[in-house]
């Protein structure tokens, strides 16, 4: 037995279905949504999506009463943590920068061997001919007060925990839930008053990529701290050890940096001096 006994700080992990289970479901996943594309049934999806959704919940679970046994997330664990999330986040700026430079080669339109596809798509200029934008200081600066309302709630949700003050710790998670829920709500609202679409323009293909995939930052964030709320509500959370917490709040603090970029080009930079639909 002594000679089995773990002597370092490092994680040993046991042997998990979970990534062969998760890799499974993707595949029909992927597959479904190709059969669906084409008009086929739509239940093999669905089923590739319920495989992949309870492989997360299993998994991240099983994360959970790691962390909580006291044992295996060592302050060296703890530390090759940060730096995966570090790194998720660094892959997220560059997924954005994808968009914003599809945006910005719509914007300054160089000229170039694609200057005449540039013309066919945009009509020669940025925005499109006939295109309406919004008006950056009505849903899109609200959309904006509420995220960086937000981005206060959850940092004083953090001071809370750091203070173990629980109640401070479950308001600052509720309002910050809230808020997230606020602003998807309002930006399906400016969705479906928008005066262009997704195809037949490169406006609004950037524009709706660009924004929906932040906005869906926004409801995967939503659910994160929804979730540690409810793991803060079982006392998983301590001032010494709070890492899934730290994380969550990092991510909102990335989705609301996105969030001011985007309303600085996108909605204030890029709707300057061209018609405005109210």
């Amino acid at each position: 037995m002594a000679a089995h006994a773990k002597n370092h700080d490092y994680h040993m992990v046991e042997p998990s279905p979970w990534p062969f289970v998760g890799s499974v479901s993707a595949f029909v996943m992927a597959i479904g949504g190709i059969a669906w594309m084409q008009d086929w049934t739509p239940w093999v999806f669905f089923i590739g999506l319920a495989g992949v959704l309870y492989t997360m919940y299993a998994w991240w679970a099983d994360v959970t009463r790691e962390a909580n046994n006291g044992i295996d997330h060592t302050p060296v664990v703890q530390m090759h943590h940060r730096y995966g999330m570090i790194l998720f986040i660094a892959s997220e700026v560059m997924l954005f920068a994808a968009f914003f430079w599809a945006y910005f080669d719509g914007f300054f339109r160089g000229d170039d061997l694609l200057q005449e596809a540039r013309v066919a798509f945009t009509g020669g200029v940025w925005p499109p001919t006939g295109i309406e934008l919004f008006d950056p200081w009505h849903l899109p600066l609200f959309n904006t007060i509420i995220l960086l309302t937000s981005g206060t709630t959850v940092t004083w949700a953090h001071h809370a925990l750091l203070e173990n003050d629980r109640n401070g710790l479950r308001w600052g998670l509720v309002l910050t839930v809230l808020l997230g829920i606020l602003f998807s709500f309002v930006q399906a609202i400016e969705y479906m008053h928008a005066p262009f679409s997704f195809g037949g323009n490169m406006y609004g293909a950037t524009f709706f990529m660009a924004t929906g995939l932040h906005g869906f930052h926004v409801f995967v964030g939503t659910i994160f701290l929804l979730v540690c709320l409810i793991r803060a509500e079982r006392g998983d959370f301590t001032p010494q050890r709070h890492l899934g917490f730290e994380f969550a709040a990092w991510y909102w603090h990335f989705v609301d940096v996105v969030w001011l970029f985007l309303f600085a080009t996108v909605y204030v930079w890029g709707a300057w001096g061209v018609a405005i639909h109210h």
